[in-house]
């Protein structure tokens, strides 16, 4: 496992920013494509900051004697995440022509602010090897509700309009927060829940993957 994850981390954040470059340069003339490309060079950047620090400490001291990295790059993470679902909704509205919804964009507003003040407090303890599980409940609540309109609009969309591309991007949403969900509750207990994150990154590559192959053809 030691050798396992960091050869892992590095595929992953190899594939995303490999995908995500190629989407950006070929979308000069198709808005989508370089939406879906900026979304995943987002996440993979954010991802950086906790996944690089962390292949460190497993290859040479350890995750606890990295903690303060490992935190301050779990922050920057939770953030730029926030934004990786922003863009998504933008994604939604282009591929479905969907007009400019107010109460879905204040709904949107109220839980991404909501998100980012929760998760900059200093309850949080970033820095701790060990922080406050409760803190991870609380930050997370607004992000999951963010994430589960995210999948109602995304596959009401899809199913009404015969759209498989986006059937499997909202079901690949479902799979990575019914991965995430245990982590944040169980994984400061029982370590070994930690290792949903495996298929909640490659689920997250998934997305990132169907917008590749698919929309480049599109």
């Amino acid at each position: 496992m030691k050798y396992f994850e960091p050869i892992f981390h590095v595929f992953y954040l190899t594939s995303i920013f490999y995908m995500s470059i190629k989407m950006i340069s070929a979308g000069e003339n198709n808005k989508l494509l370089r939406l879906f490309g900026f979304m995943g060079f987002i996440l993979g950047f954010g991802d950086s900051f906790h996944l690089i620090p962390r292949i460190y400490a497993l290859l040479t001291t350890g995750l606890e004697a990295n903690a303060n990295i490992l935190g301050i790059g779990k922050l920057i993470t939770s953030i730029t995440m926030t934004f990786f679902y922003v863009l998504m909704l933008r994604i939604w509205e282009i591929r479905f022509d969907i007009k400019r919804n107010i109460n879905i964009r204040w709904i949107t507003f109220v839980l991404v602010i909501s998100r980012l003040i929760l998760t900059i407090l200093p309850q949080n303890q970033w820095k701790l090897y060990n922080p406050p599980v409760s803190w991870g409940i609380y930050r997370n609540i607004p992000f999951t509700i963010f994430g589960i309109l995210i999948v109602y609009i995304i596959l009401k969309e899809a199913i009404k309009h015969n759209d498989t591309i986006f059937k499997n991007i909202g079901i690949s949403i479902i799979i990575s927060f019914l991965c995430y969900i245990p982590v944040v509750l169980f994984a400061s207990t029982y370590r070994l829940v930690g290792i949903l994150m495996i298929p909640k990154t490659l689920a997250y590559l998934w997305i990132i993957y169907v917008g590749y192959k698919k929309l480049r053809r599109s």
